[in-house]
């Protein structure tokens, strides 16, 4: 059988080859979700076992279709490959959503939902998260988990034994300005070790949270839902269900630890040290910002006479470090607590945690650069001859880096102000429209408004508009916006 004329083509040979391959690989992750059907009874094994198959022979074969010698990975695949990939991936995780009828989701519906978990969001358009089966509360968490650290990193590790250099993947698919850093000198081993850090940390968590007295379905289900600062509960009232300060102060720790530096981590393992920790300074940055706003919530909220003092601050703590790193999860009554403290909270989302972690946002280091460069520029105005230069960590920041850093703010701030316009264009209030656009782009997942409890309130236009800011806060803007470049087609 002749191939397809388009298919001849090179480089979008390339590109058909690694999309099939990468959707032939997730498909394995409708696997446990099946299991887990089969153990509890539920008929939604089927819709799983539908979508293993429909992906797995598609996938499959536009892998085998599009094989050949000597497939090279340039720098332009790679910003393909991953906003192509994102897309399908959004669109798989939808459809067990979409296609079990017992659910009655809209496709609309499903997508919110699936591209939520996906890029770790959290955001729901599910009313009673309570009554779903174990099934799909499993499921739910495993989509964060799976995308906290991103598909594209596991398959890197597999790609070298296909004969195709990964390490453009690798840097489109990471976070932060500094993309070019690995942990190992191959690449493979740098996504072995980032998976191996995450899978402990999860665990960690899960074990946590049992010990706090959480069960261990739950436990299992928040662990990964925590590390990969995705958001998603098996109760409506998230953690303010259990009503147990313990697990909320798990939840908090552990919501700070995975907005570490993987990096970080890796070091700090592979040396038996905790001297990386306290030498970073971004992590002291990012500590020292959390610090703070921990402290003026717990006075806020004190103050208001929500709480005693300790209840405050434990409060404080937990929904302050699930809202700065963009994890998303919640204490029960948190829509009822005092305005200004919700609009601080919101702001601090955008801050995110460090870069290198799971986390959305702007980023922690982002914000250090910025920082550090704002006192420089008023420290030169003082001494206009002086050189100054910008230092992290004992590191000279180049002038690329800082263009980078600044461009890059500018883009998101510009992007949150669109779809904020285009949400109130819809009809929604400006509250309303902040707070639902800075839980999307961020990958925050808590609404305020009309969207406090559920994202079921936005339209149909409306969800569709905030599954793309989704994917633009996922993957940090640039992979999106290079693609409706004219330089970038060019040659």
């Amino acid at each position: 059988m002749q191939r397809l004329s388009l298919l001849r083509i090179p480089r979008l040979q390339v590109v058909v080859h690694l999309c099939g391959f990468l959707v032939f690989l997730y498909s394995f992750s409708m696997l446990p979700p099946m299991l887990v059907a089969l153990f509890d009874k539920d008929r939604s094994y089927f819709v799983f076992l539908s979508t293993f198959l429909t992906f797995f022979m598609v996938g499959g074969l536009a892998w085998l279709f599009t094989k050949r010698s000597g497939i090279q990975l340039k720098t332009r695949d790679g910003f393909i490959i991953i906003v192509l990939f994102w897309l399908l991936f959004s669109l798989i995780s939808a459809m067990p959503l979409w296609l079990d009828d017992t659910l009655g989701m809209s496709f609309a519906d499903a997508l919110f939902e699936g591209v939520s978990g996906i890029t770790t969001t959290g955001a729901t358009v599910i009313g009673n998260v309570s009554g779903l089966s174990k099934t799909y509360l499993y499921y739910r968490a495993q989509l964060n988990f799976i995308g906290g650290l991103g598909v594209i990193v596991l398959a890197v590790a597999v790609l070298p034994l296909l004969g195709i250099g990964g390490a453009k993947l690798y840097q489109s698919e990471m976070p932060g300005p500094f993309k070019e850093e690995r942990l190992t000198p191959r690449l493979a081993d740098t996504s072995r070790t980032l998976w191996l850090t995450y899978v402990l940390l999860g665990l960690a968590c899960s074990a946590a949270y049992m010990m706090a007295g959480m069960p261990a379905f739950d436990a299992l289900c928040h662990g990964l839902s925590t590390v990969s600062l995705g958001g998603f509960s098996t109760h409506n009232e998230s953690i303010g269900y259990y009503h147990s300060n313990a697990i909320e102060l798990v939840a908090g720790a552990f919501s700070l630890l995975s907005g570490i530096n993987f990096t970080v981590w890796f070091i700090a393992f592979s040396r038996r040290t905790l001297k990386p920790f306290r030498q970073n300074a971004e992590l002291r940055f990012f500590l020292l910002v959390t610090f703070i706003i921990v402290l003026i919530v717990a006075l806020q909220v004190w103050h208001a006479g929500m709480y005693n003092l300790r209840d405050s601050l434990v409060h404080a703590f937990f929904l302050t470090s699930s809202m700065i790193t963009d994890n998303g999860l919640a204490t029960g009554d948190y829509a009822s607590w005092p305005s200004n403290v919700i609009v601080l909270l919101l702001m601090a989302s955008f801050f995110g945690g460090c870069v290198g972690s799971t986390c959305g946002g702007i980023k922690a280091l982002r914000f250090l650069v910025m920082f550090k460069q704002s006192r420089q520029e008023v420290h030169q105005l003082s001494h206009p001859r002086a050189l100054l230069p910008i230092r992290v960590g004992g590191s000279v920041v180049t002038e690329r880096v800082l263009r980078s850093v600044w461009s890059f703010f500018f883009l998101y701030i510009l992007i949150t102000v669109f779809f904020v316009w285009a949400l109130s264009l819809m009809g929604y209030d400006l509250m309303t429209s902040f707070a639902t656009v800075a839980a999307c782009i961020n990958n925050m997942g808590l609404g305020f408004g009309d969207t406090a409890s559920t994202f079921d309130t936005l339209n149909s236009g409306a969800k569709y508009l905030m599954c793309a800011a989704m994917i633009l806060g996922r993957l940090e803007i640039y992979p999106v916006l290079i693609l409706f470049s004219r330089f970038f087609w060019r040659g």
